[in-house]
């Protein structure tokens, strides 16, 4: 059975396929309800890579399922057992300073770049063109392969997975080719949550903090943070400019200070990175409340609420200071991510990002930071969480992905690990994140400039490819000790 054969002939097509996907700017926006009365739940940008999604596998024959827009599959095989295979449409926000415009698909020395072309849609088409390499050479598998299709997974809700989840038959076993080769036995715990802290209005005089913002999402190490203060005496504006300049030579972080009418705005800009690797970026937020830590503002319960940023969080990434600090042998340490902060005169809102080893819980998370916070009576606001993941990794389905990318790569030393992303691993049981990200390769998921080689993108088909007819066969399966259950 030739498959590799139908993956080179397609490479064109299967190229642009992806970016005509990836043209489609798919973030989860707010439902929308058409004239016709039709419902999209995560706003028209999402709906519309799906349908497109969903036409494009049907004009290469296989059937399609729409679960009333909040997600669907795309299959073929007969039988009772399912091979699931769980991606997502959906992406994050673009951000800025891109070299190629993020939603062109654009193609340069290799590589196409786009928002989504490595998380999740470049995958996504990798395993539907493995499907028809398949399909294409006569494979009749004697189990349903299907391909999932997410639609709201950066935004940790997963709404659009749990309804799909009531309405359909989910995987008997499979994975999702969202996290890195060869594959991931386990995921950290994940807990979003904020933290908050009103204030009372008070009589203007001295230094009043008007605004403070930063962050795209509590996934996402912040680019850039902005505060906005003022004073009557404008010459405390100087003394600002000068602490910013003292500041910059000081630590040789990215501070700028400018007038605004007649108050003064100070910017900050980090590295993004990944909310999962906060080691790997520098935090916008963290630079700008170690800035505004020392002014001295005429509200003493702000003064007191940036005490509290900096001593007990600061540029920690680990949760050290905030008494979080967990690790395990299998999964390391916990990672401690602020995402998002907005500030209104009323009441200040940091949102957090934490991935927890996967022998801890949620709730030891909360019990031991809640100490601090009641120290300081700030406000505990829980969010959504997603329990950990973890599979034997010396089971039957960690050692067949682990020889299949091993054969079509030549890597003997890049072994399987355990990873703080969050997958759809955690929608289903007995899924576990199989790549697509190659070991050693830049990760700029959810990053300016997110691109994909060529070269890994068709090698990501054949192993996929090769992945699928492995998992289909009749005499594959899951021992019942590596089988998973945790679900969120």
């Amino acid at each position: 059975m030739d498959y590799i054969k139908n993956i080179e002939e397609n490479e064109g097509l299967q190229i642009k396929t992806l970016q005509d996907l990836v043209s489609i700017r798919s973030v989860v926006e707010n439902p929308v309800t058409t004239r016709d009365g039709e419902f999209y739940p995560f706003g028209r940008g999402v709906q519309d890579a799906f349908v497109y999604t969903l036409e494009k596998a049907a004009e290469m024959g296989f059937k399609t399922r729409n679960t009333d827009n909040y997600g669907g599959h795309i299959e073929f095989g007969k039988g009772d057992d399912i091979v699931g295979i769980i991606c997502h449409l959906d992406v994050v926000s673009e951000g800025d300073k891109w070299s190629f415009p993020p939603f062109s698909g654009a193609v340069s020395e290799g590589y196409i770049y786009g928002r989504g072309v490595l998380d999740d849609k470049g995958p996504a088409v990798a395993v539907l063109f493995a499907m028809k390499a398949l399909k294409d050479a006569g494979y009749e598998p004697r189990k349903r392969i299907r391909l999932i299709l997410g639609l709201d997974e950066e935004n940790f809700k997963w709404d659009g997975m749990k309804y799909y989840a009531q309405q359909e038959k989910m995987p008997d076993y499979g994975f999702t080719p969202d996290g890195v080769f060869p594959a991931l036995y386990g995921e950290k715990g994940i807990v979003n949550f904020e933290i908050a802290r009103k204030f009372e209005r008070k009589p203007s005089g001295g230094l009043e903090l008007r605004s403070l913002s930063g962050g795209l999402a509590p996934n996402i190490v912040p680019e850039k943070a902005r505060a906005v203060v003022k004073a009557e005496d404008t010459q405390v504006y100087e003394l600002i400019r000068q602490s910013a300049a003292e500041y910059r030579e000081r630590s040789g972080y990215r501070l700028n200070v400018r007038g605004v009418g007649k108050s003064l705005e100070i910017t900050t800009e980090g590295k993004p990175a990944h909310g999962a690797e906060p080691e790997a970026g520098l935090n916008a937020i963290s630079i700008l409340m170690d800035f505004l830590g020392g002014l001295n503002f005429s509200d003493d319960d702000l003064n007191v609420f940036f005490d509290f940023y900096n001593r007990y969080i600061g540029f920690d990434f680990y949760g050290t200071q905030m008494g979080c600090g967990f690790e395990d042998d299998y999964s390391g340490k916990l990672t401690f991510n602020v995402g998002k902060i907005s500030y209104d005169r009323r009441a200040v809102t940091l949102t957090v990002n934490v991935r927890y080893p996967v022998t801890f819980t949620e709730e030891q998370v909360y019990e031991a930071i809640l100490p601090i916070i009641d120290r300081y009576d700030l406000g505990l606001i829980k969010g959504t969480g997603h329990r950990p993941v973890f599979m034997d990794p010396e089971g039957t389905m960690i050692r067949t992905l682990t020889e299949i990318y091993r054969k079509h790569t030549g890597d003997e030393k890049s072994l399987p690990q355990v990873t703080g992303i969050g997958t759809y691993a955690r929608a289903s049981a007995n899924i576990v994140a199989f790549g697509a990200l190659f070991p050693g390769d830049p990760d700029l998921m959810h990053q300016k400039d997110e691109r994909l080689s060529l070269e890994r993108f068709m090698t990501m088909t054949r192993i996929y490819a090769d992945a699928i007819y492995s998992l289909s066969q009749p005499e594959f399966h899951l021992m019942q000790e590596e089988q998973t259950n945790d679900q969120s």
